[in-house]
């Protein structure tokens, strides 16, 4: 049996460095949407002085914040709540397909974005394609060496499947709403969206 003292793990878990990495040089906020039992925002505290984290379920958040400190908790929905500013960093792991529209959700996370900060989004989607079925196979290979050499964890945050876009689906959105957008698919079923806001940026002439 694996120690309870082991850090612990699961899907989301592991893909959090994904965002960690992408932290840039010089943030000190970030906005964790969809936080559920906050652990990304825990993270993103140990490196960043100024974290907010985002959630519809106040049960879940509730948990959260009686578990993390020094992070700005916020109930409701991202996509109409009121900020009043940006983010250095704006994260969202497995939450978009959650979310009525991609799209909108793609647009929405972008404006919450600072000049010169990242968006980054780890998602689910369905697969579509051989590459696809593919990289699935691998996910369930993965899923069970993780599952015998890790301490799992069950988060309780509510759970959506199967997601309602395909990869290419949520491939070609993002390159359509987010200009310059990298684009990684993993196994484990998830993809990864980074996008950094431009310090510059055109607007276009009124005519």
């Amino acid at each position: 049996m694996r120690a309870h003292s082991e850090p612990r793990w699961n899907h989301n878990i592991h893909f959090h460095q994904v965002v960690m990495k992408a932290i840039p040089a010089g943030a000190v906020s970030a906005l964790d949407i969809g936080t559920g039992d906050g652990l990304l925002a825990a993270e993103l505290r140990t490196v960043l002085a100024d974290v907010t984290a985002v959630d519809l379920d106040l049960g879940v958040l509730t948990r959260a914040a009686a578990e993390h400190r020094d992070i700005n908790w916020v109930h409701g929905d991202v996509m109409s709540l009121d900020f009043d500013r940006t983010f250095d960093v704006v994260a969202s792991v497995a939450t978009v397909h959650h979310l009525s529209s991609l799209t909108n959700a793609l647009r929405r996370f972008a404006d919450l974005t600072s000049p010169g900060g990242v968006l980054v989004i780890v998602g689910l989607a369905r697969a579509a394609s051989l590459r696809d079925h593919v990289k699935g196979v691998l996910g369930i290979v993965q899923h069970q060496w993780y599952s015998r050499t890790r301490n799992v964890w069950v988060h309780s945050a509510p759970t959506a499947w199967p997601p309602p876009h395909t990869y290419r689906e949520v491939h070609d959105c993002a390159v359509e709403v987010l200009p310059g957008v990298a684009w990684q698919q993993f196994g484990m079923w998830r993809f990864a969206l980074i996008w950094q806001r431009p310090v510059l940026e055109t607007v276009a002439p009124a005519r």
